[in-house]
């Protein structure tokens, strides 16, 4: 009865017999033969020379991307709506020690290169003013929508143009890939993508996300960063078998199609109360404040989002069945 959150969700079966299996001694932080195999896996999955590192956390994973790509005078463009501006508590300032966010306008938080273009626009090149170095967009989006293989590309062709360093924010990154069903490359490096932060604990793992360099290079000072941040574990091993046993047998993708089919069940009953298309695992309808009371007093939890609005987000690891009733209720408001 529980709509407010993935990060909520259980981990699933194979990262809590993974945990299990890598408690036998091993070497500490990142020397252990789960984390040594990050880098091959991953140069396999997205068919290109990577490097990975682990990290406890979806803000950590972004912002030691970020630092890897923008320094301390330097600025980052996003959407005003996204996650390193709204809900991260000023981290990026503080991992990037005082680098700035420019914030894009776009439906549904999407980036467009023409709002990428007019934030550029308005920058004087003179050391007067900051000076923009990366851009960071997220996919899925704050508001569940997901970008296209072109619609990165023609991003990634600004950020090459204009020399930004890019960064996808990947913490529903498996939702937006079986919702598409592109190539993996095609979304990511091939469409000039520098660093993605590929999220596995709304996905049904527990403590572990993956940052992913597509430029190799990036990785060398990373590794200080994230010792110097604090979060450097010391049995890094946990981390990285939990990672290792969602990409086993794709169950990173299987769970994001059952939490993807579970928001498609609420927006069919939504119908023309939705606020945004749902591509991913949210979902966004519009609900008066009694109408949101009234699904409230039967027993359902979800966020209210913006006026007259609320959002439902749906997990890995709930059925059709544990689903139904919350589609019933809505398709029944008046």
């Amino acid at each position: 009865m529980r709509f407010f959150s993935d990060n909520a969700a259980p981990a699933c079966p194979p990262v809590i017999d993974a945990i299990a299996a890598a408690n036998v001694l091993d070497t500490a932080y990142d020397g252990d033969r789960w984390s040594r195999q990050l880098d091959g896996r991953f140069s396999d999955l997205f068919g290109t020379e990577v490097a990975v590192l682990w990290t406890p956390s979806g803000t950590s994973a972004n912002c030691l991307a970020l630092a890897a790509l923008c320094p301390p005078h330097g600025a980052v463009i996003c959407h005003r709506e996204a996650h390193i501006n709204n809900d991260e508590a000023g981290a990026p300032g503080f991992y990037l020690h005082g680098a700035k966010l420019l914030l894009a306008e776009g439906p549904g938080a999407k980036v467009t290169p023409q709002a990428v273009e007019a934030i550029l626009a308005g920058i004087r090149n003179d050391v007067h003013q900051v000076q923009a170095h990366a851009l960071s967009i997220t996919n899925a989006t704050e508001y569940g929508l997901t970008y296209t293989p072109d619609e990165v590309a023609a991003l990634g062709e600004v950020a090459k143009a204009r020399g930004l360093g890019f960064h996808m924010d990947g913490a529903r990154f498996a939702n937006a890939v079986a919702h598409s069903g592109a190539d993996l490359a095609d979304l990511t490096w091939r469409a000039g993508v520098d660093a993605l932060s590929f999220g596995f604990i709304k996905n049904g793992g527990m403590t572990a996300e993956a940052l992913v360099f597509f430029k190799p290079e990036l990785a060398a000072a990373t590794h200080y960063r994230r010792k110097r941040a604090g979060l450097l574990v010391s049995k890094g091993r946990y981390l990285a078998a939990q990672i290792l046993a969602m990409l086993d047998d794709d169950v990173w993708r299987t769970n994001a199609r059952a939490a993807n089919a579970g928001a498609a069940l609420l927006a069919k009953a939504a119908g023309e109360r939705l606020v945004y298309p749902v591509e991913a695992n949210e979902v966004f309808l519009r609900a008066t404040p009694d109408e949101a009371a009234s699904l409230r007093a039967l027993g359902f939890d979800f966020y209210d989002w913006a006026p007259g609005e609320v959002r439902l987000v749906t997990s890995w690891n709930q059925s059709e069945d544990a689903i139904r009733p919350l589609a019933d209720a809505i398709a029944a408001l008046p």
